[in-house]
């Protein structure tokens, strides 16, 4: 059978203030009325029934979870205790399915994605899932690139496995890229050959842990002891255990970087990650000056700003591409390229114990 496994157990530091500890970026309605999980479920209605969906998060958003997704069965989301990256993350979930269905296919997707051509996603999605049916074949989504973005990983396919554009087909992977710079970013751009890393992947279940426990040993063995048959304080006391035990490592890195059978399938379904504020304003309908605002918002001679007043009326005069994010207890300001160092603001309420605002 088909199953989903969504990742939602980060905190969103790129959304401050908007996005807090105790109630992170994939329960936010950042874009559209829903929130960013809930849309991420709603997009399966068509391919993957409710009750073969999961939610791997953090232990503090079981609640949350099972809130935002009321028919969500609560069996279906698995709980992590410490955060370890998506390797640990993936492991858990593959672990957990093979003990309910050992045939299982997993699809593995962010929960904080924005797909707005559900129909054509779901073709890619189909095209994967076939190709993730054969022994140890490991599949991941790419994005086709409309920019020379710096901001995402690349992926580079094999072209002579493309020869026939009239179809969509799973591409041989001939390697990974870091983000890259500017330059790098064009040159791939018009080599025609590389996608972006869309962090979204399709295999058997019996293949991701295969290929874990070649290429990232260490994590399997750390999962060694989650058995069938545990009582739920044995459980949570392995589980516990096991992502103690565990390196924090991508799945990028750790596995699909290394495996030999990995393939790619091109999607244009117009997709942003939501990455940060900067990515919400080019996702909003913009007004005179290329402005994006909600709320009490009062322009004079400003432009390509993005607002989101809250409760606040908020003037903003004589300014050009910032974002501003106002919240009961925070204020954002900052340009629209910075708009990735708001973690660093995070990291440094961490550091100065001001958890009051984290």
């Amino acid at each position: 059978m088909i199953h989903a496994v969504i990742m939602a157990g980060g905190i969103g530091s790129r959304f401050w203030p908007m996005s807090r500890r105790d109630n992170p970026k994939q329960f936010l309605s950042i874009v559209g009325e829903d929130t960013l999980i809930q849309n991420t479920v709603a997009r399966l209605n068509g391919i993957i029934p409710i009750e073969n969906c999961h939610v791997v998060t953090h232990s503090r958003y079981v609640e949350n979870t099972l809130e935002q997704i009321p028919a969500l069965p609560a069996e279906n989301v698995f709980a992590e205790p410490i955060s370890r990256n998506t390797a640990p993350c993936i492991a858990y979930a593959a672990l957990k399915l093979y003990q309910k269905d050992p045939d299982a296919i997993m699809v593995v997707l962010p929960a904080d994605h924005v797909i707005r051509n559900v129909r054509k996603f779901h073709e890619a999605l189909k095209v994967g899932i076939a190709k993730a049916a054969e022994e140890n074949a490991l599949v991941t989504i790419g994005i086709e690139p409309t920019f020379p973005s710096t901001g995402y990983g690349y992926i580079q396919f094999d072209p002579e496995d493309s020869e026939d554009q009239s179809e969509l087909s799973a591409l041989f992977v001939k390697t990974f890229a870091e983000k890259p710079n500017i330059e790098t970013a064009e040159r791939f751009l018009d080599s025609s050959d590389f996608l972006w890393n869309s962090g979204m992947f399709i295999w058997r279940v019996d293949s991701i842990l295969y290929a874990i426990e070649k290429h990232l040993p260490d994590v399997f063995e750390s999962f060694s002891s989650l058995k069938e048959g545990l009582t739920e304080d044995e459980e949570l006391k392995a589980v516990l255990s096991s992502f103690k035990a565990c390196p924090s490592i991508s799945i990028d890195y750790g596995v699909m970087e290394r495996a030999d059978k990995v393939y790619v399938v091109p999607g244009s379904f117009d997709w942003s990650d939501v990455g940060d504020w900067k990515a919400v304003f080019e996702l909003r309908e913009k007004g005179k000056s290329g402005n994006a605002v909600e709320g009490n918002v009062i322009l004079h001679d400003a432009s390509r700003c993005f607002v989101q007043a809250g409760d606040k009326l908020v003037a903003l005069i004589g300014v050009e591409d910032l974002i501003v994010v106002n919240t009961e207890d925070a204020l954002l300001v900052c340009h629209k390229e910075a708009t990735q160092r708001v973690k660093n603001v995070v990291d440094y309420l961490y550091t100065h114990r001001l958890d009051k605002y984290v």
